[in-house]
Order: C-alpha cells, then sequence, then structure tokens
C-alpha cells in the first residue's frame, strides 16, 4: 500500500517560523546514578537475554537492567 508521491515546484503559501521548542541534546541524557553489581543466574536465563538480544541486535545486559527497571517501577507505585 505504498502510493508514490509525486513532488511539484509549487508556491507553498504564507509560511510562519515557529520558535524552536526542542529541548538542548545535553537536557535529553538524563544522567541517573549507577551502581555496579554482581550477580549470579542460571545459565539457561543468560542464554535467554543473549539469544533474544542478537535477534534485536542490542545487548543482553541492557535487556536485563530494563526489565529490572520496569519491575520497580510498576511495584514502587504500588506501594
Amino acid at each position: 500500500m505504498r502510493n508514490k508521491i509525486n513532488y511539484t515546484d509549487e508556491p507553498m503559501g504564507k509560511l510562519k517560523i515557529i520558535k524552536d521548542f526542542l529541548p538542548p541534546p545535553d537536557q535529553l541524557a538524563l544522567k541517573e546514578e549507577k551502581v555496579k553489581i554482581t550477580i549470579s543466574l542460571k545459565k539457561s536465563s543468560i542464554d535467554f537475554f543473549k539469544e533474544e538480544a542478537k535477534k534485536r541486535q542490542t545487548s543482553y545486559q541492557k535487556m536485563i537492567k530494563q526489565l529490572i527497571d520496569w519491575y520497580t517501577s510498576h511495584y514502587k507505585k504500588s506501594a
């Protein structure tokens, strides 16, 4: 369902310049305090995350961190 768009060189009408409302990049890169830990997990769990991360071209550690963050934020609201 891809319709090809044909652009023409026609006048665009009255244009209005709007003020830039996006934050600068340094405000987008939020830094949270992180703590390094050592944790022992089942090999099957790590194998699962490695396989899924490879399919999605990401890091298995990022996936595990995101899972823990989602879990934490869910139960923080409930407490």
